[in-house]
């Protein structure tokens, strides 16, 4: 028996390495086009699957932060934005994508906060069910407020002081202006984070931010502090590593080995606060310590699930826009060619300098796409494990719906 079952496993190793082999050469017989066509991801209406999830939680999430962007005060500083109309400042192109984003640079993270609490009744008595629910809809609320003014502020431009002139000054003045639109929603979602007076909430979100901060010196940068990839080291992979202990996450441990790079980048910047923001729905809704940790793991890996399709998007689209060379088809592809490091070497000052339309079609070539798919499907089918656990209802069909969608 144990002689037939290693058999079958050589067999079977021989039968992937032969199928391997050829979709590598298959591939690097095609145009870029071609590749293109074939590895482009299956159109779904994402907006329609939004709007039906909407119905569900009772009210339009979309615009859940209108209180905070129709206030004077954000309104005010929102005048300065047309200054920079225009302009190729990246708070600008950020702007765009909190205004007119879609499921390739706007995840609905404040829905899934709210599905999450809708599809698990409430601990709390009878009569304080509406104030749990209030409370759910402010954490939903400052969650998507810290995630956007963190993306805000990550629009800052380095402009060094030897190289400022008159052509540099629309720059400045949007960072600027980055820095106050940032600092007012970030300080206007710790006010509502304060007026919870929930200790533990206030802990667990606090700790997500900690996560957001460490992640923009993690690994080596350039810059304009946008993210560089860890050099190849060519060391075992895990067959599925995940971890979410920042603490225990050091870059020596993880640079240089795709999944575990990527999966330590991702948490850090910003995953950890989807996470924390469903555990801490639980914890308003008053759930055992069980539950919330369950919520934890499926936020995080929804997050992971997400944004590995997030990034196939971006890699097997048309668009010849800049792509994150951090993300995981890259760091995958740099793993399976090395030499592919030459060209973002060559570049480590400003990743701008890179060839992006040679570097996407060398990427496109190897099995990179492939190993991303896995990826998405991997932590997709997980996030789907821990939602089935925490219950059956309309709510969680929902997400299981917004889950494998992309």
């Amino acid at each position: 028996m144990a002689v037939s079952y290693a058999v079958s496993r050589v067999l079977r190793r021989s039968s992937n390495l032969f199928f391997q082999k050829r979709y590598e050469s298959t591939m690097a017989s095609l145009t870029k086009d071609e590749i293109l066509i074939l590895l482009r991801p299956p159109f779904t209406n994402w907006s329609n699957i939004i709007r039906e999830a909407e119905k569900v939680v009772g009210y339009p999430t979309s615009f859940m932060n209108l209180r905070c962007l129709l206030s004077d005060e954000f309104a005010n500083m929102a005048l300065y934005l047309r200054k920079l109309v225009g302009s190729n400042h990246l708070v600008m192109q950020t702007a765009k994508n909190v205004l007119y984003g879609d499921s390739k640079n706007l995840q609905p993270w404040g829905l899934i906060i709210l599905l999450l609490s809708k599809s698990i009744k409430s601990q709390a008595p009878a009569l304080q069910t509406k104030k749990v629910e209030e409370s759910q809809r402010t954490l939903a609320e400052l969650t998507e407020m810290i995630r956007t003014g963190h993306l805000i502020h990550r629009g800052i431009v380095n402009v060094p002081f030897q190289k400022r002139s008159k052509n540099t000054e629309s720059a400045i003045f949007g960072n600027k202006i980055a820095i106050l639109l940032g600092d007012y929603l970030l300080v206007t979602a710790n006010a509502m984070l304060a007026n919870l007076r929930n200790s533990d909430v206030s802990y667990i979100i606090s700790t997500a931010l900690k996560d957001l901060s460490e992640g923009e010196f993690f690994g080596e940068r350039d810059e304009q502090n946008m993210p560089l990839p860890g050099k190849p080291k060519f060391e075992k992979e895990d067959a599925f590593y995940t971890t979410f202990d920042t603490t225990t996450i050091t870059p020596d441990s993880v640079l240089g080995n795709p999944k575990k790079e990527w999966t330590a980048r991702t948490v850090f910047n910003g995953v950890s606060l989807l996470g924390r923001g469903c555990q801490s729905a639980m914890v308003l809704g008053r759930q055992s310590r069980d539950t919330q940790n369950l919520a934890y793991l499926f936020g995080c890996h929804l997050g992971l699930a997400w944004q590995a399709a997030t990034e196939l998007q971006k890699l097997t689209s048309d668009s010849k826009e800049q792509f994150c060379l951090a993300s995981a088809p890259v760091l995958f592809a740099l793993d399976g060619n090395p030499d592919l490091y030459k060209i973002i070497d060559q570049a480590k000052n400003d990743v701008k300098d890179v060839d992006y339309e040679d570097l996407k079609f060398n990427i496109l070539k190897t099995d990179a796409i492939e190993k991303t798919k896995k990826l998405y499907k991997d932590h997709a089918e997980k996030a789907t494990v821990y939602i089935e656990k925490l219950g059956q209802n309309e709510s969680v069909d929902m997400i299981k719906k917004l889950i494998n969608t992309y």
